[in-house]
């Protein structure tokens, strides 16, 4: 037998330290006791054999005892095992659901942000004119730009005529400022070959 296996037994027999050790020491003298000594009566043979009896069923209660602890340890510690996994699984579950859940609040979010930029814009909507009148718009500033651009047209051909006009009249005015000026040139001419004429046809002076 070896040494661990003579300690695994004795803390088998000694269970929670409650002296089954030392009972099954003394149980071991006793024996040995009752063995070696052959002087002793039949009588105190049998109460000696009696106690024998009495301290190994307090050794054998004692190591069933031990025996049942162990085993509803290992029966609980298997339990808490189990538990452990199972607690393990459900905090697993757990995240895996607040993961899932944070997503879906993402989701939420996303949807209820667009839920509010369609409410705006459908209040923008609401707020414009409806399409016929805004086609009936369209049509009114069309014709009012063509109207424009017929005026604008007018004006144009009205401004150039009046141009021409001009271009005429500044003609007429040059050509006859240059009438007028051969007209003034030709009569100061007329006047100094008159009065070239007088002076040659002038009488004489009266002598004294």
């Amino acid at each position: 037998m070896t040494d661990e296996e003579v300690i695994k037994r004795r803390l088998i027999f000694d269970g929670d330290g409650t002296g089954d050790d030392r009972r099954f020491n003394l149980m071991i003298k006793m024996i040995t006791k009752w063995v070696n000594n052959s002087e002793e009566s039949q009588e105190d043979s049998s109460q000696m054999y009696d106690k024998i009896l009495a301290q190994l069923s307090m050794i054998e209660h004692s190591r069933k005892r031990s025996e049942l602890i162990t085993k509803s340890n290992d029966d609980q510690l298997i339990k808490y095992h189990n538990l452990h996994a199972d607690y393990e699984e459900r905090i697993s579950n757990i995240k895996e659901e607040i993961a899932n859940q944070c997503l879906e609040l993402e989701k939420a979010k996303t949807i209820k942000q667009n839920r509010i930029q369609y409410d705006l814009l459908a209040k923008a909507i609401d707020a414009e004119p409806p399409r016929t009148d805004m086609n009936k718009q369209l049509i009114s500033l069309q014709k009012q730009l063509r109207d424009l651009g017929e005026e604008k047209h007018r004006l144009e051909q009205k401004l150039e005529k009046r141009k021409k006009q001009f271009h005429v009249l500044s003609t007429s005015a040059n050509m006859l400022q240059v009438l007028l000026n051969e007209e003034e040139e030709k009569g100061v001419m007329e006047v100094n070959t008159s009065l070239d004429d007088v002076n040659t046809n002038s009488p004489e002076p009266m002598s004294e």
